[in-house]
């Protein structure tokens, strides 16, 4: 949506259509001239103020599904460790070069807040991994691989209904043949 385009909704916020600056101006034009009394009075203030009316924000569905929640409580906990020992750093930089005493601990400190940052960001990584392994991830094979699949599948089904009639054939002791080996 470029600048010179908004979402317009209906009044319940259900439907939302894309509406250029040309075809919001008429509609202002023609408002506020048919809602006119004689005194200009509220009238045209009340229809001013419906054209005007613009919502917020209109709710669009997300474009990528939402972490599963143990991902999320991870990535949580790595962002907020990580924003920790930025700020420890920061903190044993300004205490380094102002020569103070704190300067020592922050700088021990914001190593061992290094390590437990990396180790927070792995966490995420293992989690979302661990997460995909049990409850499956949705993948997008390549048309040769499922074409692969596929045609094993087809010799799979072939074999198997070939076994089932030789059982058949097997239970019914031969009939239906037209010769016996």
């Amino acid at each position: 949506m470029g600048t010179a385009e908004r979402r317009e909704t209906s009044g319940d916020g259900t439907a939302a259509r894309d509406v250029t600056r040309r075809e919001a101006a008429p509609a202002v034009r023609a408002t506020g001239a048919a809602g006119r009394r004689a005194d200009d009075g509220p009238a045209l203030e009340a229809a001013e103020g419906r054209a005007a009316y613009r919502p917020l924000w209109v709710e669009e569905p997300a474009k990528r599904r939402r972490l599963p929640d143990p991902v999320r409580t991870a990535a949580v906990r790595a962002v907020l460790i990580i924003a920790v020992t930025l700020i420890q750093a920061m903190v044993a930089l300004l205490c380094t070069l102002a020569g103070s005493w704190l300067a020592f601990p922050m700088v021990v400190s914001s190593v061992v807040s290094t390590i437990a940052a990396t180790w927070a960001a792995l966490d995420v990584w293992v989690t979302r991994q661990v997460w995909n392994q049990r409850h499956g991830v949705v993948s997008v094979p390549s048309s040769t691989a499922r074409a692969l699949r596929r045609e094993r599948r087809q010799a799979r089904r072939q074999q198997r209904a070939a076994e089932r009639e030789r059982a058949r054939i097997r239970r019914r002791g031969g009939t239906g043949q037209l010769s016996h080996p």
